[in-house]
């Protein structure tokens, strides 16, 4: 089926480097088209981020004439036909079409071809099959536009088979769904899903990780968490409870006041409820040292409360740093009775944009020249002083700087006199 040329007006592909690799592949007996998510992207009219572009130009012959055009050819899947092509520091993937001989799980062995109808009838889903000439006509061998139309994502062939290939499919097929889709997933697509959900367990941990990630800040994250979580499938890919009303109210309170979608803090609010938790899914997850940190940093969460005094809040946020500040109020705010629209979790939520952490003005010669030794006792000094500044909302005022040094000398010496 093809679709009469609905992206001849389509910018990116009309012009600029897509265009220039597009023409360089597409002659000589070969041709070249723009495949899966660009295109999807583009008829969703959502924009369009990585370019992949499909040939039946052999891997050598591909990497001939892209440096013949003077950009640069990197091998990074020679074997399975991929070549990296960089065009004005702009990397695109350059496959040659192929048909999959065996499958080993991820892995496969394939074959090259020129068959368009075999290299789509391989793929995942069927929004992800389309492709696009140069002029923009749209080639569809799955019944991904009609599909499109519907906002339905659908497995190509037997669903059953497609997650056999590669278990991560399971999750790319909720990852798609939140982000593309609308109403109840694809009957038999979540029906395959729940029959190979063991076969999660075989995955790396990057893999989920990347998917799990995607996942979480797709607009329709929360409705498609409950699918997987009433099925199961949640709770074995965090390996804990999952908490979904939780993740819901967090995204209305991000979505409430302005903030940008944020993966970390929508983990935090899925499946953290104390530190056990935040230690399990960053190793379950193999999450990076900083999205580590900013889970376990989720820990007292319960102890956050809006209240009319402001200094137990100047004071965690003095402590916390205003991104993990942040993080733990959105996750107190979703597990309180409190809506999205309450005027004390709001206040509370923006406060480090209306209130900026002053920097500890009292330094080691303040106490020093007060007859403070250094070592040991000076830190303590140090540390009593700053834990009395805190107390006090933070002074800047000197005659409140140098009451704090004063009795904190006093407080510190007397047991060394």
């Amino acid at each position: 089926m093809t679709a009469a040329a609905p992206l001849d007006q389509a910018a990116w592909l009309k012009h600029g480097a897509v265009a220039r690799l597009l023409a360089v592949l597409d002659c000589d007996g070969d041709e070249a088209r723009v495949v899966g998510g660009a295109v999807r992207n583009a008829l969703l009219q959502l924009p369009v981020g990585e370019i992949d572009v499909a040939t039946t130009a052999v891997p050598k012959e591909v990497v001939r004439r892209v440096k013949a055009a003077g950009w640069k050819a990197v091998p990074t899947g020679i074997e399975h036909g991929t070549v990296t092509v960089v065009i004005d520091k702009h990397p695109f993937e350059v496959t040659t079409l192929r048909q999959d001989v065996e499958t080993f799980g991820r892995k496969a062995r394939v074959e090259f071809g020129r068959d368009w109808v075999a290299d789509a009838q391989r793929r995942d889903f069927t929004i992800n099959a389309l492709s696009a000439s140069a002029a923009g006509e749209v080639y569809d061998y799955v019944g991904g536009l009609d599909d499109i139309a519907a906002r339905r994502v659908r497995f190509i062939g037997d669903p059953h088979a497609r997650i056999a290939e590669d278990y991560l499919r399971i999750l790319r097929f909720f990852r798609f769904h939140a982000h593309f889709a609308s109403g109840a997933p694809d009957v038999a697509g979540l029906a395959a899903c729940i029959s190979a959900r063991a076969g999660l367990e075989v995955l790396s941990r990057e893999r989920v990780r990347m998917e799990l990630v995607k996942l979480v800040v797709a607009p329709r994250a929360a409705a498609t968490l409950w699918v997987m979580a009433e099925t199961g499938i949640l709770g074995a890919v965090l390996g804990g409870v999952p908490y979904v009303a939780s993740f819901q109210k967090l995204a209305e309170r991000e979505a409430a006041l302005g903030l940008p979608t944020d993966a970390v803090p929508r983990l935090g609010a899925l499946g953290v409820a104390v530190r056990e938790d935040a230690e399990r899914l960053a190793e379950r997850l193999r999450l990076s040292n900083a999205e580590a940190d900013r889970l376990l940093a989720l820990d007292g969460w319960w102890r956050v409360s809006p209240s009319a005094v402001e200094q137990p809040a100047h004071a965690l946020l003095y402590r916390l740093g205003p991104q993990s500040f942040i993080d733990q109020v959105l996750i107190a705010w979703s597990r309180a009775s409190s809506d999205a629209a309450d005027a004390d979790w709001r206040a509370l939520a923006t406060l480090p944009q209306r209130w900026t952490t002053p920097t500890f003005p009292l330094k080691s010669a303040d106490f020093i020249r007060r007859g403070v030794p250094k070592g040991p006792a000076l830190g303590a000094a140090l540390r009593a002083a700053e834990a009395a500044w805190i107390a006090a909302d933070f002074p800047m005022e000197r005659e409140a700087l140098e009451a704090i040094a004063r009795e904190t000398v006093r407080g510190n010496l007397k047991p060394s006199i």
